[in-house]
């Protein structure tokens, strides 16, 4: 049997979805792109999707809800200067979509910029990280239920001082089509998968919590025996630490993250610092900073969304244009920002494959994909070992950032008081707050043990949430505040 090639077939997989039930086809899309390129405007897109969601939770011993939902529709865009026109339908009928063409074409009134050309139909580059996996349909809906049951009995058996289990498992298939102005066609078949346990753990009429999970861009059979295993120790561990823990102190202090998740905070502090819009606007402490010191030497940041089958790893962005990993930061030298191609034309540099969007009711913008900090030469015994006096965070909540300022405020769910080089006992109620730019100056240690996590993200920025990927390996950064209960 002949198969044709990966991106070609995705393109046509969606076109078959997207497409052809409703009578549209390629002379349709090009019909609505000379619409509205009548008038003027520098770029144009339509983007179709499908995207599928089942999602079942557990509570009590007992698969408490089941949700299953479709959603399907088209959003196009017309873009003049730094201004964009927007319309979306749930209808993709021709009608429904001329309609939206006819809509955003009024962006032109104010008689900015230029025609766009309509292009000749050609497929974009892509590459293939996971793939095209319907993962509600790997496993049945008794042994869905039974992985949950799976899981709440693993639990209560680590501990008799676990008394209370809740668990969660979703899959989500995502069938996106993009039609762009010069002609370019794109379409990635996106699986996501998430399994998720809380656990609270009782003593002496104390209660603490602790969480564990994980996912990424494949089946739901990756869920086996020991990757189960893992997540629930995972949140085991971290509610039976955090019900020995103790008031944590306050005051400045050197502070050592944890590898993999606590990226969080580099992703929040640093991350967002460093998409293009930001910067275009000056309106991030790193705007106009490229070719500048930011950061210590040994600082390596990256957005990468080709790793294969990660949360944040896409083929396609929702622009169409294929993903890149992007050096951010180089041995502490600002090499560049991640970029849309709106924002990329406007400071006249190339897309990065970093245009997301969370549906096709939504505008795209520049978003993070995976983004993490490169390993250094350090064990984590030698970095804990250099502390006379601070803390060692494992595990993170929530936090704030303020993008101009670089300030951030963040919550340790699990970290440790240090003295003299030794863990002496867990803390609870720890707060880091600091500044994402200066806290880069201050990272004095850097661990050979980088990881990513374990594939649980979800960003946040206008109202817009995306799945993402965090990482870097064991860090120590000095001169830090620490907002404790002690």
């Amino acid at each position: 049997m002949i198969s044709r090639e990966p991106t070609l077939e995705r393109l046509a997989h969606a076109q078959a979805l997207l497409l052809e039930p409703y009578g549209l086809g390629d002379a349709t899309l090009a019909r609505a792109l000379a619409l509205i390129g009548e008038h003027r405007v520098d770029d144009a897109d339509l983007y179709f999707q499908l995207t599928r969601h089942e999602a079942w939770s557990l509570e009590e011993g007992i698969v408490k809800s089941g949700s299953f939902s479709i959603d399907q529709g088209v959003g196009v865009r017309a873009i003049a200067g730094e201004k964009t026109a927007f319309a979306y339908s749930d209808d993709l009928s021709e009608a429904a979509l001329m309609d939206a063409a006819r809509t955003v074409r009024t962006i032109a009134a104010a008689g900015q910029n230029r025609r766009v050309k309509v292009g000749k139909s050609r497929a974009a580059a892509s590459r293939t990280l996971y793939g095209p996996t319907d993962p509600i349909g790997t496993l049945d809906s008794a042994s869905k239920v039974a992985l949950l049951e799976k899981v709440e009995k693993l639990a209560r058996a680590k501990d008799p001082r676990i008394v209370q289990v809740m668990a969660g498992v979703a899959a989500e298939h995502d069938v996106v089509l993009v039609a762009r102005a010069d002609g370019t066609r794109a379409a990635d078949v996106r699986p996501l998968v998430r399994l998720s346990v809380t656990v609270i753990a009782e003593q002496d009429g104390r209660r603490e919590v602790g969480t564990g999970g994980g996912g990424g861009r494949f089946g739901l059979g990756y869920f086996q025996d020991e990757q189960i295993e893992a997540y629930v120790d995972q949140a085991v561990r971290a509610a039976l630490t955090n019900l020995e823990s103790r008031p944590a102190p306050a005051g400045e202090m050197t502070v050592v993250l944890g590898p993999g998740w606590p990226g969080i905070l580099l992703h929040e502090a640093i991350g967002h610092g460093l998409e293009g819009d930001f910067n275009r606007k000056g309106s991030s402490a790193f705007s106009g900073r490229v070719g500048k010191r930011v950061a210590a030497k040994g600082v390596t940041v990256l957005d990468d969304g080709t790793i294969p089958d990660r949360r944040g790893s896409l083929n396609v962005d929702d622009e169409g244009h294929a993903t890149q990993r992007t050096v951010l930061i180089e041995d502490g030298i600002l090499r560049g920002y991640m970029q849309d191609a709106t924002n990329a034309r406007l400071m006249k540099v190339k897309p990065t494959g970093n245009g997301r969007r969370e549906s096709y009711a939504h505008v795209p913008m520049p978003r993070m994909t995976n983004t993490y900090m490169l390993a250094g030469d350090k064990t984590r015994d030698e970095i804990v070992a250099s502390i006379r006096k601070g803390l060692y965070a494992t595990n993170f909540g929530g936090g704030q950032v303020d993008i101009t300022s670089g300030r951030f405020v963040f919550s340790a769910s699990e970290a440790f008081w240090v003295e003299n080089g030794r863990i002496q006992y867990p803390v609870k109620g720890a707060t880091i707050i600091g500044n994402g730019p200066e806290a880069l100056k201050h990272v004095t240690m850097i661990g050979n043990d980088l990881q990513l996590d374990t594939g649980v993200g979800t960003c946040g920025k206008e109202g817009q949430s995306v799945p993402v990927g965090v990482g870097q390996p064991t860090l120590r950064i000095d001169g830090l505040t620490v907002g404790g209960t002690a």
